[in-house]
């Protein structure tokens, strides 16, 4: 029987994207898909640019609706796809941020130590691929195998995860328009049209140098103005510190910090090995069961997470500035002096309310995911080796920015 069941989703940032296949229809209605709509694409972001409530639901969607673009425009330049290259791409871009935790990022190998998303993406697709719905059982060999950078046709990968991904392109995109920073604005649509393959691996043509060019400063501009804003930053380490006091406390056989939700089993059952993990526990998680646990913290009896979980409920985090030197010594004993003064508490939980770090960005690595660009000659030259390429002096430098992060009363 012919499948020919077809559905429209109007998306803010790319308009009406297309669901027409089985495959898809199975994988987006999946309870472990589903729980996209509960986890913040830019976590904490939103104390600052208060749309950016956008979820990994949103952003999944739109990274699909460019890689059928890309696609498109690929076979139309003659590159060989096949209908089943094609879908096991688009499924496997789909289920590409499957894996994230609760706010993204932000908590990123805190609850499940040394554990990245993109492992769990993988794990969540082996799962589904052994679901017994016929619609996603053994269906998604391809798409694992494209996503884990195994078939031939590596150009099909690099639309996944490369320098000029599809999940990049969306994710600015997508970033800048809910956050109103038009700095992230791309000509994504000129990127995609600019693509192309040779020897199996995805070029740019000529014409699409300074397209990609504001593309990497749109990166690093969104990076150091939104992503690593000193609010941001002093949000989402709050967060980060408070389930790290949650642990410990938990640790310390306190019962009082259970949740009686599955947040439980991270903070003290779960081995943290990966091979341990239970997977439905997992996909049960979400950004609710944080908030929830925050909000009966605020009560708790332990004043440093009491302390904690009320300041970020009422946005009033750390006070942080960036800097680019390193901290000095003079700088960090003011700050240690200044919070010990004002909090009577022990030192090891006095850690939790002053401490230092740093951020760094890198956004073009001179490796071997370089940006390679199909000349007009017909050779294939690296972006930066193009001359007058702003590539090579702005933006192949790494950026390293140094901050303290510490309570006011």
């Amino acid at each position: 029987m012919t499948f020919t069941h077809r559905k429209i989703i109007n998306d803010p940032v790319h308009g009406f994207i297309t669901i027409n296949d089985p495959l898809i229809f199975a994988i987006i209605n999946h309870p472990f898909y589903q729980r996209l709509r509960r986890i913040q694409q830019m976590a904490l972001a939103q104390l600052v640019y208060p749309g950016a409530v956008h979820t990994r639901f949103h952003h999944s969607l739109g990274a699909y609706h460019l890689m059928c673009i890309a696609i498109n425009e690929l076979k139309d330049k003659g590159i060989e796809i096949t209908k089943e290259e094609a879908l096991a791409a688009k499924a496997a871009i789909l289920l590409h941020d499957i894996g994230h935790g609760p706010y993204s990022h932000a908590l990123e190998n805190v609850l499940l130590k040394d554990i990245h998303h993109e492992d769990l993406s993988l794990l969540i697709m082996q799962s589904l691929n052994q679901e017994k719905d016929p619609a996603l059982k053994g269906q998604l060999n391809l798409a694992i195998s494209i996503f884990t950078d195994q078939y031939p046709k590596r150009f099909l990968h690099q639309l996944i995860s490369g320098q000029l991904d599809v999940d990049r392109l969306d994710y600015l995109s997508r970033d800048s328009f809910f956050t109103g920073v038009s700095e992230g604005v791309i000509g994504y649509e000129r990127i995609l049209k600019m693509l192309t393959v040779h020897n199996n691996e995805l070029v740019v043509e000529e014409k699409g140098i300074n397209s990609v060019e504001k593309f990497l400063m749109s990166r690093r501009l969104m990076y150091w103005q939104v992503y690593r804003h000193k609010t941001v930053i002093a949000s989402e380490n709050m967060l980060v510190k408070i389930i790290e006091r949650a642990h410990a406390l938990f640790s310390s056989k306190d019962e009082s910090i259970k949740t009686g939700s599955v947040l439980d089993y991270f903070l003290g059952s779960f081995s943290g090995k990966i091979n341990n993990l239970d997977l439905n526990a997992y996909c049960g998680l979400d950004d609710t069961d944080v908030l929830f646990a925050i909000k009966k913290w605020q009560h708790h009896s332990d004043p440093v997470l009491s302390l904690l979980c009320t300041r970020l409920l009422n946005r009033d985090c750390y006070k942080c500035t960036l800097q680019p030197t390193a901290i000095t010594e003079a700088q960090w004993d003011a700050a240690w002096t200044q919070t010990k003064t004002k909090f009577n508490l022990p030192e090891s939980e006095l850690a939790y309310l002053c401490f230092k770090c740093n951020a760094t960005n890198t956004l073009y690595k001179n490796d071997n995911e370089t940006i390679k660009i199909l000349l007009k000659s017909g050779e294939i030259t690296n972006i930066s080796q193009i001359q007058n390429a702003l590539i090579v002096e702005s933006l192949s430098a790494p950026v390293k920015k140094f901050y303290i992060c510490l309570l006011n009363e």
